[in-house]
């Protein structure tokens, strides 16, 4: 049986708080208990809210934004991250070639990399989106979907890409676990096993390549046969790799497994793993509002040190880089932050 609450007689009024001063202190006691956070989440924004400058806000909290906070947190600079939860690699189970990590789950990596950058206290996490952005004289301002603006000296985007998936059913159930896009971070797992590249041009000679080291039993799909060259296809022939000039409709599977893949023409082939060279956007339009270039593969156009064209923006990770991996987001994160506390360093020493 549920045990009757007690309640505690109230003490008489204090005569000396008149009645509006009663009514104000009741309406925000009111409003406290009706807010759904955390005391310690409500004193940071609360506190975001107030003294909204920053040395670094870093838009984008996943493996390369983390690791840039880290470096920044451990020089003592006042840093916010502001991230919405959209890692590139959240459809995938498992996270490999990424020493000390090899196979374990992505998110759980992202939550582990959190709590111990949140350790240091000049670092202040924001669970919202950045929609917007502007130049100030000294810094830039980063606006929120909710309508909060907060400002920075500087600033550096983890933002990531966004894939863009093709229409066949069956092909985003499948992303990241048996259609896949990186041989180094899934080919071990499906080695020997029978494999399409579904790609075109240099993008499938250049997959078929590295592939071909992991299993021999490879095809090639594409509906833009006139996209290769005389000399791919011959180096293709060479290689017994078969070219499928077929357009996909349908993937059939088992919970993202891959079972068979089915053309238009109605002719089913059975595939294990199928590698998918797919196009992308950046995941967030804020840094070419701000001026940051891209590259003709649509990357953030970065310098060695992770430096954009905009003075004062950097860019690390999946958005500034060819190459997508766990490991390379963590190096250029890491480098993003040092390079940025360098510059904070020397505009004030």
């Amino acid at each position: 049986m549920q045990q009757r609450k007690k309640y505690r007689r109230k003490p008489p009024m204090n005569k000396n708080i008149n009645r509006n001063t009663f009514i104000k202190i009741s309406s925000l006691a009111i409003a406290a208990m009706a807010v759904p956070l955390s005391l310690k989440t409500f004193a940071t924004m609360h506190t975001t809210t107030e003294k909204n400058q920053f040395d670094v806000i870093i838009i984008g909290g996943s493996y390369a934004g983390l690791s840039a906070a880290m470096a920044l947190g451990r020089s003592l600079r006042k840093v916010l991250v502001i991230d919405h939860g959209q890692a590139c690699n959240r459809y995938t189970p498992h996270s490999h070639n990424f020493i000390t990590h090899d196979g374990a789950e992505p998110a759980a990596i992202a939550q582990k990399a959190r709590a111990e950058v949140l350790q240091y206290d000049t670092v202040t996490f924001l669970e919202a989106e950045a929609v917007s952005a502007r130049a100030l004289e000294r810094g830039f301002e980063i606006g929120t979907r909710e309508g909060t603006w907060l400002s920075a000296k500087k600033l550096i985007f983890a933002t990531g890409i966004k894939d863009i998936f093709p229409d066949p059913e069956g092909f985003e159930a499948c992303w990241g676990k048996t259609i896949i896009h990186c041989p180094y971070c899934h080919g071990y797992e499906f080695r020997g096993k029978k494999t399409a590249i579904w790609a075109d041009g240099d993008r499938a000679l250049h997959l078929a390549g590295l592939v071909h080291n992991l299993s021999k039993d490879i095809s090639i799909i594409s509906q833009n046969k006139a996209g290769f060259k005389q000399e791919q296809l011959e180096k293709l022939q060479q290689h017994r790799i078969p070219f499928m000039d077929k357009t996909v409709k349908s993937i059939i599977h088992e919970n993202g497994s891959v079972r068979k893949l089915v053309f238009e023409d109605g002719h089913e082939e059975h595939f294990d793993a199928v590698y998918a060279a797919l196009p992308f956007r950046q995941q967030s339009a804020v840094p070419e509002a701000l001026g940051c270039e891209l590259t003709e593969s649509g990357h953030i156009k970065v310098d060695a040190f992770q430096k954009t064209a905009v003075p004062g923006i950097y860019a690390c990770g999946d958005n500034s880089s060819m190459m997508r991996s766990v490991a390379n987001a963590v190096y250029t994160g890491n480098l993003s932050g040092a390079m940025v506390n360098h510059e904070l360093s020397q505009e004030s020493f």
